[in-house]
């Protein structure tokens, strides 16, 4: 039979995955002789078969019976004796530290004889007391879910027919009488008495934890964190020490050093006569660790070199629990301590120069969510005091935004072009709003979530997003936004949006610029920034050093471009031509699709062939002597041309009147007019039905590429197909490239190479990789649509429909537009990378959809064997750090 519970003389801190995080570190002390009281640990092994069963696994009472027997032994004592009680705490602890677990049960063994013995054992008939009415509170809490105001209200009444303020103020008879309230108040609210067999106690308790796996707040806080539904809890069973025995007792937490920070020093709280939960739930003020020093002197001292050597050994900053017992110090938990981005930096650089870890484990130690939090600018705290809340939606990208309300995309370039900052507001957004979205600082919407388009592009450009605020109406044909309460902010008033926390105030908020990103634009000044920024300037040249996978960018314009090089990019892997046919330009791709003749559709390509150039010829002077992957147009046409249904009441209303123009239009809208565009005439598809589309494109970026070499420039121009399913449609688009190219080399004398590829986005491509690799040059991988077509579901409709339910459920993880399904279309990438490099070893590898910038999905990129990945400039420095991660972890097997 499997051991199902160890002694915490028996494990260690690398045995986390069956211990937990707690019960693993209990035994590291254990291990280390520092103090820690005796107890047991129940395996996630044994949760795991309780949760999949629903009852415990064989011969598990059993196993907890004699190691309770055990522990019996050593301490002398037995559960809830009524002479001399062993009395036990209760308590979670999975492998992750998790905040929505179950709360502690302490002084389990109990009952209306035992705290007789525990009174006359201790002499102190109010501690026995007090012990006894927080068991049948915690345990009625957490145990048989009882609310807990019906405790506190009792706890408040007899304070106040006692006429003191503070619990401590109440004396062993009052205590005895709250005893007797709580037990009305578990028979009532429970449907059963408190439990007095010290046993069932133990037993319910243990049934708790593992029941509060699922339990919602915990199911809420996996989702977050991306933690596995599958790991289950442990259960830690320690003997009681007391810290509510009199003044020379107390209990507390500690950190090495500043969580917040990351400074050294003494930092924590320590609360005399008080057990834990009293520290937690703040019913008393404490006092800074600093002041242990004065109210026991030798217990501070103890505490410090303590501290100092769990720091040493995890060599990490350590978030510690303790317990003074009457002047003896008692270690409850340690656990490597939570602490925000910026300590992380700094914390990482510090113990680098102890000599505590080398550069890879300083790396390791950091990551790219964490520097993605220090590039957001935020609003100021103290600002936020007096700000005017509206309401909080879904925190869908992080940052600060204020600007005046704007509910069009042409509204906010409108704005935006006569200087204004704007925040484009939306019920939902879709790809025709991209040019709004581009103006904006910030989007808000009342629909959709972290997945849906716009937090999806927000996050992208590094826009601050706030989305799904339900509460608000928002009235686009009016232009206005009605808020609870009914205030109305109508466009042209200032809204502040907070994508860190989903908070929108109104009115301005100040912002404060963040100082890591200036120092990545290169405009913070060697007196600037401080140990942050030499911490992250540190940790970012190593990473940069250690990395295999090269970090491109997703760039459409040469402003773009420039800021990605400042970044850190080493070249753009996606630039997407169908944004520069937006704005003013749109009317051109009108005319191409309302062409007729021949000579028509050649007018409208040539009208449009000397502004592509302009474009590339100021994205390859940016990038000079970096690869620019540039896509030739991929969406289907009718996103160029009016809305069918608005088109189709314009020219009804108009009737014999109508603009022959519109109703040219609307007709060419009719034609194109697709049930599922995504799946329609698009990509590739384009370039073959449409003659000449690509041959323009193709010699657009010869002929900038041509003139960048004669000025003495180096472009290194890249040319990608979309949406290719089939080799014979690659080979049919690459003649005609190719064809291009030598014409205009012959015209200009200048030969200029361009690598020709496509992108794998289907995935038929993915499986057919080996014949594609036949006409390809390198392979660029589109997970965006790989996503979407593998899983058979739009992005832009889907994630209001059912996302969050598959959350729920547990189908998702995490959303496959923010981490790349590993499992189905990672499957498809690792198969058309395996299969590429077979047909042709030189085959370059990259990935320019949306995962570039996700540190999960950078892992697996050089898991697989990409030569880069490629996202949007504002995610350049997280990618860069995953990737030098990614090789580190790598190393380490």
């Amino acid at each position: 039979m499997p051991k199902f519970v160890f002694d915490f003389t028996e494990g260690n801190k690398d045995l986390k995955d069956l211990l937990g995080g707690k019960g693993a570190n209990l035994a590291e002390m254990t291990n280390l002789g520092l103090p820690v009281p005796p107890g047991f640990t129940i395996t996630t092994e044994a949760c795991r078969h309780y949760l999949e069963h629903g009852t415990l696994p064989e011969g598990l009472t059993d196993e907890i019976g004699a190691h309770l027997s055990a522990l019996e032994s050593a301490m002398g004592k037995r559960l809830g004796d009524p002479g001399d009680p062993l009395l036990v705490s209760v308590r979670s602890g999975a492998k992750f530290s998790m905040p929505g677990m179950m709360e502690t049960v302490l002084n389990v063994g109990l009952n209306d004889d035992s705290v007789q013995g525990l009174a006359a054992r201790s002499g102190d008939e109010r501690f026995a007391w007090d012990s006894y009415r927080r068991l049948i509170q915690m345990f009625g809490k957490t145990v048989l879910g009882v609310e807990g105001d019906p405790f506190e209200d009792a706890i408040d009444d007899a304070k106040r027919a006692k006429g003191v303020e503070d619990d401590s103020d109440l004396d062993a008879a009052d205590l005895r009488a709250l005893v007797a309230t709580f037990k009305d108040v578990v028979r009532e609210r429970a449907g059963r008495g408190f439990p007095t067999d010290p046993r069932e106690q133990l037993d319910l308790a243990i049934r708790a934890v593992f029941d509060s796996w699922n339990a919602p707040r915990a199911v809420l806080y996996r989702r977050q964190e991306r933690i596995p539904v599958d790991l289950g809890t442990a259960v830690n069973v320690c003997s009681m020490v007391f810290g509510n025995m009199g003044l020379d007792s107390g209990t507390g937490v500690a950190f090495t050093r500043d969580p917040a920070s990351g400074e050294q020093g003494i930092y924590g709280d320590y609360l005399q006569n008080a057990q834990g939960e009293d520290v937690v739930a703040g019913i008393r003020n404490t006092v800074p660790l600093a002041e242990l020093e004065r109210i026991d002197a030798a217990s501070y001292h103890r505490l410090l070199e303590i501290m100092e050597t769990l720091e040493n050994h995890y060599r990490d900053m350590c978030d510690i629990e303790f317990t003074i017992e009457r002047g003896k110090l008692w270690m409850l938990q340690t656990r490597v301590g939570k602490r925000t981005a910026a300590a992380a930096f700094r914390i990482a650089c510090q113990l680098l120069d102890q000599g505590l870890i080398d550069l890879d484990e300083a790396t390791e130690r950091v990551t790219g969510d964490q520097l993605a939090q220090l590039m957001f600018p935020r609003f100021d705290e103290a600002a936020l005091k007096d700000a005017r809340r509206l309401t909080k939606g879904m925190n869908a990208s992080p940052g600060a935004a204020v600007g005046v309300a704007v509910f069009s995309s042409g509204a906010a370039e409108e704005a935006a072009a006569r200087g204004e900052d704007v925040i484009l507001v939306r019920r939902e957004t879709n790809p025709d709003d991209l040019p709004g979205m581009v103006a904006a600082k910030g989007v808000l919407t009342s629909r959709g979530g972290k997945t849906s388009h716009a937090a999806v592009v927000a996050r992208g450009m590094g826009k601050t997003c706030v989305c799904g605020a339900e509460e608000l109406e928002v009235d686009v044909r009016e232009r206005r936004l009605t808020a609870p309460g009914g205030v109305v902010v109508r466009e042209g008033d200032v809204i502040s949006i907070d994508g860190s926390s989903g908070e929108v105030y109104l009115g301005e908020v100040p912002v404060e610029d963040s100082p890591v990103v200036r120092y990545f634009e290169g405009r913070l000044g060697d007196a600037e920034g401080g140990d942050l920024i030499t911490a992250v300037d540190r940790i970012m040249k190593h990473a940069d050093s250690r990395a295999r996978l090269k970090v491109r960018a997703n760039a459409d314009n040469a402003e773009d471009s420039a800021r990605a090089r400042r970044f850190g990019a080493t070249g753009i892997g996606l630039c997407r031509t169908e944004h520069m046919f937006l704005g003013d330009r749109r009317q051109l791709v009108e005319k191409l699709i309302l062409a007729e003749t021949e000579e028509e559709r050649t007018a409208a390509l040539d009208a449009l062939e000397p502004l592509q150039r302009a474009d590339f010829e100021e994205i390859l002077a940016a990038m000079d002597g970096l690869p620019v992957t540039i896509r030739l147009i991929d969406p289907p046409l009718h996103e160029f041309l009016p809305d069918l249904t608005d088109l189709s009441v314009r020219v009804a209303l108009a009737g014999d009147g109508a603009d022959p123009q519109d109703r040219r239009l609307l007709e060419a809208v009719r034609r194109l007019h697709e049930q599922n565009p995504m799946l329609g005439l698009r990509g590739v598809r384009l370039g073959l039905v449409i003659p000449g589309l690509f041959a323009m494109q193709v010699r657009a970026i010869a002929e900038a590429a041509a003139q960048r070499r004669k000025a003495g420039g180096d472009p290194r121009p890249e040319i990608m197909i979309p949406l290719v399913g089939a080799v014979q449609e690659l080979e049919a688009i690459r003649e005609e490239a190719r064809g291009v190219l030598a014409q205009v080399a012959r015209s200009t004398g200048e030969d200029v190479p361009a690598l020709i590829g496509t992108m794998i986005e289907l995935p038929r491509s993915a499986l057919t990789a080996g014949q594609i690799a036949e006409a390809a040059e390198f392979f660029s991988f589109g997970t965006n649509d790989l996503t979407q077509t593998t899983w058979g579901f739009s992005r832009d409709d889907v994630e209001a429909s059912f996302f969050s339910r598959y959350l729920e459920l547990g189908i998702f993880g995490a959303s496959p537009f923010e981490t790349l399904d590993v499992e189905g279309v990672g499957r498809l990438v690792r198969i058309a990378v395996e299969e590429g490099r077979r047909t042709r070893p030189d085959l370059h590898l990259g990935i320019c959809g949306e995962h570039g910038g996700d540190p999960d999905s950078v892992h697996f990129c050089h898991e697989v064997g990409l030569d880069y990945v490629s996202c949007s400039p504002f995610r350049i420095p997280v990618a860069r750090l995953e990737a030098g991660r990614a090789a580190i972890l790598a190393g380490r097997g």
